[in-house]
């Protein structure tokens, strides 16, 4: 298997490198290239959601973007030690009415030897939002490497 780097056990400064990889992925909403950065049995709690290995990590991101509209992420280091990692984040998105949202979470990260996402634990709450009040315009795609991060803008 090939090592996808970093690899734990984690710096501050490789884990603020893993958590930004794991954003600008989950950015592209590409869910067979976002599946590549977890283990072929990981294991997610995403809200009261349970997914089990690569198959059903696209099929949840296949069906979450195709609800969460103009989805734009941003995460944020919050701890980390050895080979886990928690971050916080927030992400602006809309559904098909053009109502807009701004979802804040945690994330608890478990990594294997060769930095695969081993272990996700999501807890997401939904902030409706007008879309006035966004704070994420950047065109679709990686968070530009000026754009304020969530401490930045207060959130």
């Amino acid at each position: 298997m090939t090592a996808r780097p970093p690899v734990p056990p984690f710096t501050r400064e490789t884990a603020i490198e893993k958590v930004r990889q794991a954003e600008d992925g989950w950015n592209t909403r590409d869910p067979e290239k976002v599946a590549l950065a977890y283990t072929k049995d990981s294991r997610w709690r995403n809200r009261a959601e349970f997914v089990t290995g690569r198959d059903e990590i696209v099929a949840f991101l296949t069906r979450k973007w195709t609800r969460e509209l103009d989805y734009r992420l941003i995460k944020e280091l919050w701890a980390f030690d050895g080979n886990r990692i928690a971050v916080r984040f927030a992400y602006e998105s809309h559904d098909d009415s053009g109502n807009w949202y701004r979802s804040y979470g945690n994330e608890n990260w478990e990594f294997d030897e060769t930095g695969l996402m081993a272990v996700r634990h999501a807890c997401i709450n939904d902030l409706p939002i007008k879309e006035t009040d966004r704070k994420y315009d950047w065109p679709l795609g990686r968070r530009p490497d000026d754009h304020p991060g969530l401490s930045d803008l207060g959130l």
